[in-house]
């Protein structure tokens, strides 16, 4: 197995090192098999890195030409629109058979490619809505660490690649070889659960004396009551069908989505920072009953509770 990977300035030495730390350690876990990482650029030569300092030896586009997966790594911050260098050799190995991933921000060059056209995909979750604005016939997904089409894959932020690699590992090799990688690198051999656990979503802004930002502060404060979207409006003083519409504007969501979002980020503050059991922590922000709670929790974050808390906190 022949894995390129694209190396351009400016990358972090994580994003190449992932990869070929993951798919490096497969000939030690499994010694008959054969895999083989490449660095390379199109300039071939040296490339300098985020860090700042410069990688030698890197090898030029051939050494992509014969890969069995072809690896963007990750890409500039400010999302720059793929060249059409890069553009045809993606193309071309999946022509020929080859996996196309994207790592991270690089999912945003493979989906610039059009090889995720109509499909689902994921990238990190600050570049999300850039990508959906970007490529409105993909479906971005919040709640995976990767997505695996078989012949395309992306991965979502950073650390993700890891998980996406392993995957690879497994698909090919086996469980067994995966998890023995996993466990020489002290790695998860499997997580549950995406990235949106790990975005925090703000209070949208309004304006101070605002009748609606009155009210968020006013929600804020009492989200373990009773929230209806009739007492909210009563709060502000005005029509349910008033307050609704003026609610959308302020915050560019509804009120009933608003208050679930605030009680699930209510929640994950508990669970990560106290011992709470998950009913007590139910109870307080708002969810009447852990049942409820795991529900939404399951939805929002595709996974549950005690999940998360166990990620965040390792109980």
């Amino acid at each position: 197995m022949r894995i390129a990977i694209y190396a351009f300035d400016g990358v972090s030495t994580f994003h190449l090192a992932a990869p070929q730390l993951v798919f490096g350690e497969v000939a030690r876990a499994k010694p008959s098999e054969t895999w083989n990482t490449v660095l390379w650029s199109f300039t071939g030569g040296d490339v300098t890195v985020a860090e700042g300092y410069r990688l030698s030896g890197i090898s030029g586009p051939e050494a992509a030409s014969g890969a069995d997966i072809v690896v963007v790594p990750s890409w500039p911050e400010h999302l720059p629109a793929l060249d059409d260098g890069l553009r045809e050799l993606l193309l071309e190995a999946h022509d020929r058979g080859a996996t196309v991933v994207g790592l991270c921000l690089g999912a945003v060059a493979v989906a610039d490619s059009g090889l995720l056209a109509g499909r689902s995909a994921v990238t990190h979750w600050a570049a999300m809505d850039a990508l959906r604005s970007r490529h409105t016939d993909i479906e971005v997904d919040s709640l995976v660490l990767y997505v695996d089409h078989g012949d395309v894959m992306t991965s979502a932020g950073t650390v993700s690649a890891v998980d996406a690699c392993l995957h690879l590992v497994r698909n090919r090799l086996g469980a067994d070889v995966a998890n023995d990688v996993a466990r020489s690198l002290v790695v998860a051999p499997h997580r549950d659960g995406g990235q949106a656990q790990y975005t925090r979503r703000p209070v949208p802004a309004t304006g101070t004396g605002n009748p609606i930002g009155d009210v968020i502060v006013w929600a804020l404060e009492h989200l373990d009551e009773t929230l209806t979207v009739e007492r909210l409006a009563a709060q502000a003083c005005m029509s349910t069908r008033s307050f609704i519409r003026n609610f959308k504007v302020a915050t560019g969501t509804t009120p009933a989505h608003w208050v679930l979002t605030q009680r699930l980020d209510a929640a994950r503050v508990l669970l990560e920072t106290t011992d709470l059991s998950i009913d007590v922590v139910a109870s307080r922000s708002g969810f009447g009953s852990s049942v409820s709670m795991r529900q939404n929790f399951a939805s929002a974050f595709a996974t549950s509770p005690a999940g998360y808390r166990r990620q965040f906190r390792g109980k």
